[in-house]
């Protein structure tokens, strides 16, 4: 189960990423392996326009404009959700609607916050992260952070996965990493919204 946070995928792609949401949200529920993969399931935005209310809000896509906000989905679906569909929990449109049930069921947002991890003009050491996720969900997660750049100052996190069994109880292990790195131990930026960060630097000074 694979969760981003909004502001750092912005900070991913060359264009305006207008208002990203300011809690972390789903990026797709990815299989570990992918040699069931069954192509000839396309995806039909119809099947799942009974969740469109929530998936625009647990599962929006921050990179392309209006129109083109079921691309993300199709894309997920065609690249991971075509072999998770394999697994009889998770066939067909059940993949969107369980990726959802997911989301809900870890509930990341609110266990982050009540563990004292929440955007900050501030650092926070990468162990923070990993050792608040191992202390909540049991298992050791992977998180990948958008590498330093040549005059920023630190990594800045941007992912988290947790792996699951096919009974969807929580495993250890680690999928593939899609353009983000694995952190490196260390100090890590969890940004807030830039609206925030203004705000905060103004109060500093």
């Amino acid at each position: 189960m694979v969760q981003h946070w909004p502001e750092t995928v912005c900070e991913t792609v060359e264009n305006d990423c207008r208002d990203p949401p300011d809690y972390w949200t789903i990026h797709g529920l990815w299989p570990d392996k992918s040699e069931g993969c069954n192509g000839s399931w396309h995806f039909n935005l119809e099947e799942i326009k009974d969740l469109l209310p929530e998936m625009k809000a647990l599962w929006p896509d921050v990179i392309h404009s209006f129109p083109n906000r079921s691309h993300f989905w199709k894309h997920e679906w065609e690249k991971h959700g075509t072999s998770a569909a394999v697994v009889d929990a998770l066939n067909s449109q059940k993949y969107f609607s369980r990726s959802r049930e997911l989301y809900r069921e870890l509930d990341s947002n609110s266990v982050l916050l009540k563990l004292r991890l929440k955007p900050s003009v501030n650092y926070y050491q990468v162990a923070d992260f990993k050792d608040a996720l191992v202390r909540v969900y049991g298992v050791i997660p992977k998180i990948q952070c958008l590498p330093r750049s040549q005059d920023g100052e630190v990594q800045t996190i941007g992912q988290t996965e947790l792996c699951l069994t096919e009974q969807v109880w929580l495993a250890d292990g680690a999928a593939k990493s899609r353009g983000l790195r694995v952190c490196e131990d260390g100090p890590v930026f969890y940004p807030p919204p830039k609206k925030k960060q203004i705000c905060e630097h103004t109060k500093h000074h």
